[in-house]
């Protein structure tokens, strides 16, 4: 199951850092991702002429805490195990940061982390067919994830992002899990697809998760004061009777002032 199958899917994560060119050169490099826009004070990196990535340079922006709400991780999703494993050859050679990798049942995942700690993931699902589920949930687990059996795939071609790489998901802290089942459950339409200690992870067509939220470092945090380095701003893209049916085009704000924008996927490709 590709993301796009789903109604409604991520479009774009904006950040605000302190450092533009070290932490752009990061998505470029180590992401592979290409540059589409530069000015200076803002930047814009993605894959197939998509944005994926908006980064705002604010040098006075407060640096954001760790317990505070806001970015977990975003998680980029290859197309095949392949384009995963050339992925994470490149990384290696690059000495990137990596802090872990995982086996979630649904899917293989690596763990790193930009110049300025926004958290990062790279994945690739297994078949859908392969998801093991319970009643209207899915089973996820973290597990070792074999890393030889994934070097084993490579093709040794890694030449940037390939065609198909998307934002899968983003992980989110809260404050609380039922303020956030309210906003992404109730307003935003989403299903839980998977409850976990301390998390909720849900999903929009079946898919296992569009968004994450967790209460692992954040529990009880209360409204961003911003500005302040980390996510500022996510956008969604979807069908648009599934945009006009949460009220059409609009930006809302979750309940740790988090701007969440909605969009048709035509307007979208457009801008």
């Amino acid at each position: 199951m590709a993301t796009s199958d789903a109604p409604i899917e991520i479009g774009h994560v904006v950040l605000t850092v302190h450092d533009l060119k070290s932490v752009g050169a990061f998505y470029e490099n180590v992401l592979g991702l290409a540059r589409l826009s530069s000015d200076g004070t803002v930047a814009r990196y993605g894959a197939d002429g998509h944005v994926l990535v908006e980064l705002r340079a604010d040098k006075a922006a407060r640096k954001a805490s760790h317990r505070e709400a806001g970015l977990f991780h975003t998680a980029f999703l290859m197309p095949s195990r392949r384009a995963l494993a050339d992925w994470l050859d490149n990384a290696v050679a690059r000495r990137a940061p990596l802090q872990g990798a995982s086996d979630h049942s649904v899917s293989e995942a690596i763990y790193l982390a930009d110049p300025e700690g926004n958290g990062v993931e790279v994945y690739v699902d297994r078949p859908r067919d392969k998801w093991i589920r319970m009643g209207d949930q899915i089973h996820m687990v973290t597990e070792p994830l074999d890393l030889q059996d994934l070097h084993n795939q490579r093709s040794g071609k890694w030449s940037g992002a390939p065609k198909g790489m998307t934002i899968g998901h983003v992980h989110l802290q809260v404050g609380g899990l039922a303020p956030a089942m309210e906003f992404y459950g109730d307003r935003l339409g989403l299903s839980v697809m998977t409850d976990y200690p301390g998390a909720k992870f849900f999903g929009w067509g079946g898919y296992h998760h569009h968004i994450a939220t967790n209460i692992w470092n954040s529990r009880g945090a209360g409204t961003v004061s911003r500005p302040a380095t980390g996510l500022s701003g996510l956008t969604l893209r979807g069908e648009a009777k599934e945009i006009d049916g949460l009220g059409g085009e609009a930006t809302l704000v979750d309940p740790w002032g988090l701007p969440v924008t909605l969009q048709t996927k035509e307007m979208a490709n457009a801008r």
